[in-house]
């Protein structure tokens, strides 16, 4: 008999920002931001590419056709949403999606941003990635709010 193995929610990050800047700016930052992901400490960043159409990519390219897909674009409507979903940086079948939803408001941009992830990561890596990815983005978040208010 088939057994059915149930979807796990590992990871479910959701951070809301308003900032003092129109949805415009603060859409080309957050694109500018995951284009350039942090790696690792001491490191320089992560260039990665993002085809900005629906089904592009979102991809570190290493030259020489090599280089790691991260995700493709779900849907995009600038400056308003920005969907992705993929394996990200995580080396295991999983799937990841992250949405970002810009909404004008009276003092600038409220931008609501989220990260999921389902599928099967060892147990031991768990609460280290839950950690390390939900600080990496609210880093980014807050770098991004800095940036584009000056």
């Amino acid at each position: 008999m088939n057994q059915l193995v149930k979807d796990e929610i590992l990871m479910n990050i959701e951070q809301t920002v308003d900032i003092k800047a129109a949805p415009e700016k603060v859409f080309e930052g957050l694109i500018q931001h995951l284009c350039n992901m942090e790696g690792e400490p001491g490191k320089p960043p992560l260039k990665l590419k993002l085809e900005r159409k629906p089904g592009g990519r979102w991809y570190r390219d290493l030259g020489n056709d090599s280089g790691h897909l991260w995700g493709f674009v779900q849907s995009i409507k600038p400056p308003t949403l920005l969907e992705l979903f993929g394996p990200m940086m995580i080396s295991n079948p999983v799937a990841t999606h992250l949405i970002a939803r810009l909404t004008p408001t009276s003092g600038g941009t409220k931008l609501v941003f989220k990260n999921e992830v389902f599928g099967p990561i060892p147990d031991e890596y768990r609460d280290e990635m839950k950690k390390e990815m939900g600080k990496g983005w609210a880093g980014m978040l807050e770098t991004l709010k800095r940036e584009v208010e000056g």
